[in-house]
């Protein structure tokens, strides 16, 4: 049997990337899912893509800045299919600026989508998940444990960091309620949130410039992280909860 047969899950972030390959991964392996994210049309373009049948995925759109999102998302999926099993609370914005630049919008805009937004859906999630247990993956950074000077991120940092402590809080209150958290905390990898700050040359010429920044040689892709993203929200790890586990190529290991 499929590790993920019969179960639901939500993702926040899931239109490209991580959240997107997440979806088609879960989905090959049995789960329904609900894709979060700004763009609609996106959204619906990766459902499609991934479904084209319409009937594992389901999109939410919407932003998850404002906390009524993650509640609707996780209405979106007990009405659909019923149950909510699995949240992969992944969505994430970034955009290098040094600390003495940063403006208190700059401030917000990474605080209220990477911290508040995983924050209030997690706990929209685990409302859900009170009485039948459930997991609960967040996409955290290897940036708030390393800091790099290429990618001067503070603000950024702070909030994954709050992440990472989030984990590691919601692990203890959750357990009685058989509720699993835990977070990844990725490196450089290469999804379309470079594409944000970056024209298409700049991010072809940028960002082979950070393989040699891995130990292992090479930048992370979608599937890298996706596959312990699945991993944590499997049986596999039923007895794992409130860990930060790193998906770097080695980087916080140390250097060469």
């Amino acid at each position: 049997m499929a590790r993920f047969q019969d179960k639901v899950a939500a993702i926040t972030g899931g239109g490209s990337g991580i959240g997107k390959e997440t979806a088609r991964r879960l989905v090959a392996e049995g789960a329904k899912v609900v894709i979060n994210g700004r763009d609609k049309a996106k959204l619906e373009a990766a459902a499609r893509e991934i479904d084209p049948t319409g009937r594992s995925v389901v999109v939410s759109a919407g932003d998850i800045a404002d906390p009524a999102t993650g509640a609707a998302l996780v209405d979106r999926v007990v009405e659909t299919f019923g149950k909510l099993d699995i949240l992969v609370n992944n969505a994430g914005v970034f955009n290098p600026k040094p600390f003495l630049d940063l403006s208190e919008a700059d401030y917000d805009w990474y605080l209220d989508t990477i911290l508040k937004g995983k924050f209030f859906t997690a706990q929209a999630a685990a409302k859900a998940m009170k009485a039948t247990g459930g997991v609960i993956v967040q996409t955290g950074s290897m940036w708030a444990i390393q800091a790099i000077g290429a990618t001067p991120s503070a603000a950024y940092s702070a909030a994954n960091a709050g992440v990472h402590a989030m984990v590691r809080n919601l692990a203890i209150e959750l357990a009685p309620h058989k509720i699993r958290i835990n977070a990844v905390a990725p490196a450089v990898v290469e999804t379309p949130v470079y594409g944000t700050f970056l024209s298409p040359d700049e991010v072809a010429s940028v960002l082979p410039t950070f393989d040699a920044f891995h130990p292992l040689g090479r930048n992370g892709q979608p599937g890298d992280v996706a596959e312990a993203i699945l991993f944590l929200a499997s049986d596999d790890a039923s007895w794992i909860t409130g860990t930060v586990l790193p998906v770097d190529g080695g980087v916080t290991a140390g250097r060469q």
